[in-house]
């Protein structure tokens, strides 16, 4: 697995050596950030179950200024913190050892908002439209922002208030939905 445009482009990321964690592949990745329209200016990025961490150093390579990649394995987070060093700017990382939601919670209490969000949490366990609610309800999205919500062929979500299905494509076996946040900022 590698970065595969932007900044740290062709660097080759570190994956954990078990079943814990599903890796997003080259190609899934690649047409992901095809769809969001290749590369950005700034903003900020959560990747709420990290594994790697490759989905949020892919998107602060293509633009993005700052990442949260959060992940609740002691293991998955050392592997992030490697991948991260990797890209020479640790300052633009935030890694969390936590379960998704009080990582929320934390980042609602220290006033976060994100631009882009990347909900791929191991699918036996999808609650991503739950997710999305505490997105809402804890503040942590800008205006307009995207969350891309990535799912197992047989998945179907339903599309929580606030927020429009703007893409939704399949990729062999791995669906990804793409969300546009309707509501409006957090005082």
């Amino acid at each position: 697995m590698r970065i595969i445009a932007g900044k740290y482009a062709k660097r080759h990321l570190v994956t954990l050596k078990s079943q814990a964690t599903r890796p997003t592949s080259d190609k899934v990745k690649e047409s992901l950030f095809n769809s969001l329209g290749q590369f950005f200016q700034g903003g900020q990025v959560l990747d709420l179950y990290a594994g790697s961490g490759a989905l949020g150093i892919e998107a602060v390579s293509r633009g993005m200024d700052r990442a949260v990649l959060v992940d609740l394995s002691r293991a998955a987070c050392q592997v992030i913190k490697k991948n991260v060093a990797l890209t020479k700017e640790p300052a633009k990382f935030t890694v969390l050892n936590m379960r998704d939601r009080i990582a929320l919670k934390q980042l609602a209490v220290k006033k976060w908002q994100f631009n882009l969000v990347f909900l791929d949490p191991p699918y036996a366990k999808q609650q991503i439209a739950k997710v999305m609610d505490q997105l809402t309800l804890n503040g942590l999205l800008k205006p307009g922002a995207i969350v891309v919500g990535e799912t197992d062929e047989g998945t179907d979500l339903v599309t929580p208030t606030d927020f429009d299905l703007v893409l939704q494509h399949q990729l062999g076996r791995t669906k990804v939905w793409f969300y546009r946040y309707q509501g409006v900022e957090a005082p």
